[in-house]
């Protein structure tokens, strides 16, 4: 069932935007040891778990992603939208650790 699928290195260095630092990104990562960043819309769960695989030299159980509508906000009378996003939530396999706060420096 898992094929090897070859991606660019260079489309994947594209498919991760950013880490979610958050209270519930937090709490899911103690809890269920997994990591969530905010990817690119068009991203697909193989080229997410083949980026984190590059970029962090780890190796990752599986992906969960999340399609998140942007919020309807308004400014006195003119209404506008935020940005849909797209999250991936990344399983790492046990043992495996990414620390934002080392990679920071």
């Amino acid at each position: 069932m898992n094929a090897v699928v070859k991606h660019s290195e260079e489309r994947l260095m594209k498919v991760l935007l950013a880490p979610v630092i958050s209270e519930k990104a937090t709490f899911v990562a103690e809890r269920n040891e997994q990591v969530v960043f905010r990817v690119a819309p068009d991203a697909t769960k193989p080229e997410i778990k083949a980026a984190v695989e590059l970029l962090f030299k780890v190796q990752v159980d599986s992906v969960q992603v999340v399609n998140r509508q942007g919020k309807q906000k308004r400014s006195g009378r003119f209404t506008g939208r935020r940005n849909h996003t797209r999250q991936a939530y990344v399983c790492l396999k046990p043992g495996q650790e990414i620390n934002f706060t080392e990679e920071a420096k």
